[in-house]
């Protein structure tokens, strides 16, 4: 070998070892963001594939990430994609919660192809995606009902059981180990064949030990950072999750709204709820979702004219916020659950305006993040049908005044330290806060006020 060859090895070879340290010394002082940090600023949009175009498919939804990505949204929850169930299916398309296979794809949505591409979709434009997985129960024609028996629950004749109601699903028992390796193994097909970044857990501790997520945590975990929504309103979910369902918040907003219950209700829910579960893990706060649309009313039926409030008050008062989809454009039917009803976007009340500041100001303002990344809230007032708060976080500030109720309300401060002169987020109106000077607020009228020291 040529005397310059040598040299010439020799410099790239130090090169190399150069730029190798260069990167390692980069990444020890610029650690990557991991979950549930990764999502302290993040809203969940929930993707109902079957109702959310004519098509009802995987490839017609892709098409809206665009539109979602202008929304803000930035975690998406897919509800299940898998082949439904055919024997003792309800209605004509079953439930997306009758899974007959759990590693394949329904062919009515698709294809694993066409899932996997809309991953890749979703994270070029910077958003995450989890999947919402079915541990508790299969269908009657999933093969492990012939072949694998001992993993589903029994009556007292040895029967496989079911669920309440759910007649078409067949009750699993993960007091088996075999059935827990067996659904861990599942689920990690979808992050490894996938690249999913999560899941949200449905029914995550009916008839489901909680060992079993501990399990599953450990054999997942390793393979990727990974974000877990457990549908559940329990506060020992979060030994193991990092985002559980508010679910006891959401009925009582409806109260509120009926004139059933009060701001002070709502008041001392959240002292009750921070006291319960600390400030850390994310509470998923809702106002709908596909249950809620599908088998108790539209946002309208529910909240009639205040259904913006309330929506205002679970986006900045309290939680980790979701929208469900068409939410954003006044969805006013309820979807039927085992047929195809496709969603209008036409957007006829021009909501989309309004869910995306609604989005933005939790963004901007980190005294609206999520958990512990954002700051606890703080009543400023005592009257019955206002709710007003204040959140505060490294130097920023946010005050919102949320009428809860159908008639005008007098907002009196009784907090000095909230007072001063402000301009609502939404009207870009001027308002002054004083301790001695009351406020009138119209109907259903709510305020947010930014504030940076």
């Amino acid at each position: 070998m040529k005397k310059n060859q040598v040299i010439l090895i020799i410099l790239l070879a130090s090169l190399s070892f150069i730029f190798a340290c260069q990167q390692a010394e980069q990444k020890t002082a610029e650690p990557a963001v991991t979950f549930p940090e990764r999502a302290a600023d993040m809203t969940v949009y929930e993707v109902n594939i079957r109702q959310y175009t004519t098509e009802g498919t995987i490839n017609a939804f892709a098409e809206h990430l665009p539109r979602l990505k202008e929304l803000g949204v930035e975690m998406l929850w897919i509800m299940p994609v898998q082949p439904i169930g055919m024997e003792k299916r309800k209605g004509s398309l079953g439930s997306y919660y009758s899974i007959s296979d759990y590693s394949e794809v329904n062919p009515e949505f698709g294809t694993l192809d066409d899932f996997k591409a809309l991953v890749n979709k979703v994270h070029e434009l910077g958003m995450v995606i989890i999947l919402d997985w079915v541990p508790n129960h299969t269908a009657w024609d999933h093969p492990w009902i012939q072949s694998n028996p001992e993993y589903y629950a029994k009556d007292s004749l040895g029967n496989i059981t079911y669920e309440a109601d759910w007649e078409d699903i067949a009750l699993l028992d993960h007091t088996n180990e075999s059935t827990r390796k067996s659904m861990i193994k599942e689920m990690k097909f979808w992050i490894t064949e996938t690249d999913i970044d999560g899941f949200r857990c449905d029914h995550a501790a009916h008839e489901i030990p909680l060992y079993f997520w501990e399990e599953a945590r450990t054999a997942l975990d390793p393979i990727k950072d990974l974000f877990w929504l457990a549908e559940w309103d329990e506060a020992r979910l979060h030994a193991n999750f990092h985002a559980s369902y508010s679910w006891e918040l959401l009925h009582l907003t409806e109260h509120v709204a009926k004139g059933e219950k009060t701001a002070h209700d709502i008041n001392e829910f959240i002292n009750k709820d921070l006291a319960l579960y600390g400030k850390n893990p994310f509470r998923m706060t809702i106002t709908t979702n596909h249950d809620e649309n599908s088998w108790a009313g539209t946002v309208f039926e529910r909240y009639g004219e205040g259904h913006q409030a309330f929506a205002t008050f679970i986006f900045t008062a309290y939680g980790f916020p979701m929208i469900y989809s068409g939410q954003e454009v006044g969805l006013d039917k309820r979807l039927l659950f085992f047929e195809k009803d496709t969603i209008n976007w036409e957007d006829p009340k021009l909501l989309t305006p309004f869910y995306q500041k609604l989005v933005q100001l939790k963004k901007d303002n980190q005294a609206l993040w999520n958990g512990g990344f954002g700051g606890m809230p703080k009543r400023i007032n005592a009257d019955e049908w206002i709710y007003a708060f204040s959140r505060e976080k490294h130097g920023n500030r946010v005050i919102g005044l949320i009428n809860m109720s159908d008639e005008k309300q007098i907002f009196n401060l009784t907090d000095a330290s909230a007072a001063g002169a402000y301009t609502d987020a939404f009207s870009n109106k001027s308002f002054t806060l004083a301790t001695e000077q009351p406020l009138e607020m119209e109907p259903w009228q709510y305020l947010i006020f930014e504030k940076n020291n």
